[in-house]
């Protein structure tokens, strides 16, 4: 099966749902297409030599986890907006890509990039599935699932969960690439303690990740 993740920024897909993507990656083909460069992720460093240095990060990340394939679409970190030009691309995506399930933001996190991308890819899912946008491509493609994953906002009702205690120290590893970004935060440390919240509170495994889920 394809699996495509949308990333808003280029380390959210380690952080949200990187055991469940090293978890797929055993038996399926992983996509990671990260929305913005990441390139305001410090007030510090230049935008463009902090979106350069975030894509490489996003790379090493994208291979401990055991994904062969990532695509940089390179829009404005911060600024990401749903637009005819954004849902084309991703409509155009994931009727290239043809996947089976899909990974994207849970709709009310708070930060806008990634409430833009969860409202992205809601509206393209169902776009591509029909005969619609011939400029997006001209077969349609119907996505049979869609998981949305919690970063900065917890998921207030979760419906699926995923055992990952046994890939947390590969999550931690991925996470902990993104060098440019954990010297201010320490997002591992953050994400191990949410994946066990959630674990021990579901009985299902010590570290779990959790999503909502979406109709297609």
């Amino acid at each position: 099966m394809n699996v495509l993740v949308f990333a808003p920024h280029p380390d959210d897909a380690a952080i949200s749902c990187g055991g469940t993507i090293a978890k797929l990656a055993k038996k399926n083909s992983i996509t990671i297409v990260y929305m913005t460069s990441g390139g305001s992720g410090s007030i510090s460093v230049s935008e463009k030599k902090l979106a350069k240095l975030r894509k490489e990060e996003a790379k090493k990340a994208a291979k401990i986890l055991g994904v062969k394939k990532t695509i940089f679409l390179g829009e404005p970190d911060g600024f990401l907006e749903f637009n005819r030009k954004t849902r084309q691309k991703v409509i155009s995506l994931i009727r290239k890509e043809k996947p089976g399930l899909i990974f994207a933001p849970y709709e009310n996190d708070r930060h806008s990039d990634h409430k833009t991308t969860a409202k992205l890819v809601l509206d393209s899912v169902w776009k591509a599935s029909g005969p619609w946008h011939k400029a997006a491509g001209k077969k349609p493609w119907r996505t049979q699932s869609v998981l949305m994953y919690e970063t900065w906002t917890p998921i207030q009702e979760p419906e699926h969960f995923e055992d990952i205690s046994k890939l947390i120290s590969k999550k931690a590893r991925a996470i902990n690439c993104f060098k440019s970004q954990i010297k201010d935060i320490n997002y591992a440390e953050a994400a191990k303690g949410l994946n066990r919240f959630r674990g021990i509170m579901s009985g299902l495994g010590d570290f779990c990740e959790c999503f909502e889920v979406k109709e297609s």
